[in-house]
């Protein structure tokens, strides 16, 4: 078996996703956490786009962009998390093709500057709900996308829908309740052992100190909200 290395932020969702395809596999893989505002010479070396993840392979390949990193790892390495059906399969890939389009309207409001900023960004979040609600009614009963078998939709939502969380317990957003079935696969998700790289409550204390760190409109929220887990 190869030597993996994940090269990551400790709190990148798209690096997140990577090692939860990782964790289904059941691959042993390292570790290593860099600092955004710090990037080593030897990760910009191997990194093209000077992001995470990079998934280093046996110190002689990178792999980069986690939907490719993704893939690669299900055509390589059993079980295959794409449905065997080709038309199964080909509308997997358009869910993960809309990923960072949910992503960007699902946690924007972390990143708005000014109150009025993030209101529109918190109203945006039902329409990118409402297309996974509807996806996943035309799918089996669930609790995965795809009903019983958990895919790389899965892996590739997770991080976001729990993101989704924690901005909620910072500041309500109140959407989630309103789309029954997008709860129910978030709970799922949420609920799997390899949504998480680390404890939940110690994760959950990183992203928020990340939050406030940021400087943006929530980040005043921060300090004076105590979190769930805590």
């Amino acid at each position: 078996m190869p030597n993996y290395l994940l090269v990551s932020f400790k709190t990148c969702p798209w690096v997140q996703r990577a090692a939860i395809v990782l964790r289904e596999k059941n691959i042993d893989f390292e570790f290593r956490h860099i600092e955004p505002d710090n990037r080593p010479e030897w990760f910009l070396a191997i990194s093209p786009h000077k992001k995470v993840p990079v998934l280093r392979i046996d110190d002689s390949i990178s792999l980069f962009e986690s939907n490719a990193i993704a893939e690669y790892l299900d055509e390589s390495i059993a079980p295959r998390l794409h449905p065997a059906d080709p038309v199964a399969r080909a509308i997997n890939r358009a869910w993960t093709d809309y990923l960072p389009t949910f992503a960007a309207q699902v946690t924007g409001c972390a990143y708005a500057a000014t109150e009025a900023d993030h209101t529109r960004a918190v109203a945006a979040i039902p329409q990118a709900f409402e297309r996974l609600e509807k996806a996943l009614a035309t799918q089996h009963a669930g609790p995965f996308f795809n009903g019983a078998a958990y895919s790389l939709v899965d892996a590739a939502y997770a991080p976001f829908l729990q993101r989704y969380h924690f901005l909620d317990r910072i500041k309500t957003l109140g959407h989630l309740q309103n789309f029954p079935r997008l709860s129910a696969w978030s709970d799922a998700l949420l609920a799997r052992p390899s949504t998480h790289s680390f404890p939940e409550a110690g994760f959950e204390a990183l992203y928020r100190e990340n939050l406030r760190k940021r400087g943006q409109f929530l980040s005043q929220f921060v300090s004076a909200t105590a979190a769930a887990a805590e």
